[in-house]
């Protein structure tokens, strides 16, 4: 496996053996393999929207597919199969519609876990050993501000916040990403769109997570925990938040926010539940 995602990357270069969060060679190739799907699938995305062609349903599921690759959400090798298989029966149904696009790899997923982890070892980071270091550098930095962007726009449609121009440019530049031809001034440009594009997404973000749960107050957030049982919520969604805590409501369990979770407490629809009590950690 390589993996240099994130800012915890072994001696700062890339986890080869294992991933420090405790990624897996196995999820690591099936990640790879994903991200091969849907560069594929998004050639044809693009190719389809051309001709009027828009698919929310696609849509969402990019974004759900390349969200899953960044660190820590998901390391369920069967949940990769699943995805893989579905970007492969959405690249189909786009062909349909578009016929044959240049430009576009052939694959078909293999039938087993064990297949596609070959797969997946043959498409990642450092399958192309003649490619320029610049060019590998800036196609990478592009796909990983993809997957940020894929977060923050499935976070907003969650809540009902979407536009078509972040879904067109995703799959633009995934599409992209398996073009020989682009340059370095080619792959930049991309990536400041990116950031732009990103803004968009924030806009969403913003709207939706407001609208829905009011703007957030200046709130005292305990550190301390008090006795009994609990639940800690981690990662960016408010909405399994607020479900967790209707669930949990009068059962005696305090809820607990971790890591990027706590801004939560200041917004007024989620600090009225009196069992969301802190921040841990």
């Amino acid at each position: 496996m390589f993996c240099f995602q994130c800012e915890h990357t072994a001696k700062g270069e890339g986890c080869t053996k294992i991933g420090v969060c405790g990624k897996t060679p196995e999820v690591a190739a099936m990640q790879d393999l994903l991200i091969h799907a849907v560069k594929r699938l998004s050639v044809y995305a693009v190719a389809a929207r051309e001709k009027g062609g828009v698919d929310n349903e696609i849509n969402r599921f990019t974004c759900e597919a390349i969200f899953s690759t960044l660190t820590n959400v998901d390391f369920d090798p069967d949940r990769f199969f699943t995805l893989i298989n579905d970007a492969q029966r959405y690249t189909g149904q786009l062909m349909e519609k578009t016929g044959d696009v240049a430009g576009a790899p052939d694959f078909t997923p293999a039938d087993s876990v064990a297949g596609m982890v070959a797969q997946g070892e043959a498409v990642g980071i450092k399958s192309d050993p003649g490619i320029d270091a610049d060019i590998l550098s800036l196609r990478e930095l592009l796909i990983y501000g993809l997957k940020g962007l894929a977060a923050y726009t499935e976070h907003a449609a969650i809540l009902g916040q979407e536009d078509d121009a972040v879904y067109a440019f995703i799959h633009e530049a995934m599409a992209a990403t398996l073009n020989k031809d682009l340059g370095v001034n080619e792959y930049v440009g991309l990536a400041l769109k990116c950031g732009e594009v990103n803004i968009r997404a924030m806009e969403m973000l913003d709207a939706a997570n407001t609208g829905t749960y009011g703007h957030p107050v200046p709130t005292s957030v305990p550190l301390g925990a008090k006795a009994g049982k609990a639940i800690l919520v981690s990662g960016h969604d408010l909405k399994d938040l607020e479900d967790l805590l209707k669930q949990s409501e009068g059962k005696g369990i305090h809820v607990y926010t971790h890591g990027e979770m706590l801004p939560c407490h200041g917004y007024p629809e989620l600090k009225k539940y009196s069992h969301f009590y802190g921040h841990y950690g």
